[in-house]
């Protein structure tokens, strides 16, 4: 018989717990726990399946994006898990990251706003003015993140993920 379908209980059986019950401290354990329900941590997580795809995009980040500053980790991060695509396909964490570089790799503009935000999360986090490219302009050469350098950053990411597909 399942969880679900419960036998009724006895008047015997209700009054046998009332009396164990009653002879026990009320702790906070026990207070969560009835308000959760029964069956609450029966295998699940307790962390909400839409927190775990955040984890796992930044996790994976962490460990596959060559990244000095560590900003473009930061500002990729935060797009994705702010993003519609992820809520609409938080089972497939990694498939939205690839959904989502592709998407940044195909539009220019996107690619500048994202090297804009990475220059401004260096600058907060250097205590510096960041160096912004200009269009038409050549970089400086102490900017972290241009263009380039972001669009190549991205490139490989694609490719491990790629890999890691098949």
């Amino acid at each position: 018989m399942s969880d679900n379908q419960r036998k009724p209980r006895s008047e015997a059986d209700a009054e046998l717990e009332r009396e164990i019950l009653k002879e026990r401290k009320f702790t906070l354990a026990e207070a969560i726990g009835r308000l959760a329900g029964p069956g609450a941590m029966k295998g699940v997580s307790p962390i909400p399946r839409m927190q775990q795809a955040e984890i796992e995009v930044e996790s994976w980040l962490r460990s596959h994006l060559t990244d000095a500053g560590g900003e473009l980790q930061v500002v990729l991060h935060r797009q994705v898990k702010g993003s519609d695509v992820l809520f609409n396909n938080f089972d497939q964490p990694l498939v939205v990251l690839a959904s989502y570089c592709k998407r940044l790799l195909d539009s220019d503009y996107l690619l500048e706003e994202l090297v804009r935000e990475c220059d401004v999360e260096w600058g907060r986090t250097m205590g510096e003015r960041p160096y912004f490219q200009k269009k038409g302009s050549s970089h400086h050469p102490d900017d972290p993140y241009t263009i380039e350098s972001v669009r190549n950053a991205l490139t490989r990411l694609l490719e491990q993920l790629a890999v890691g597909k098949r």
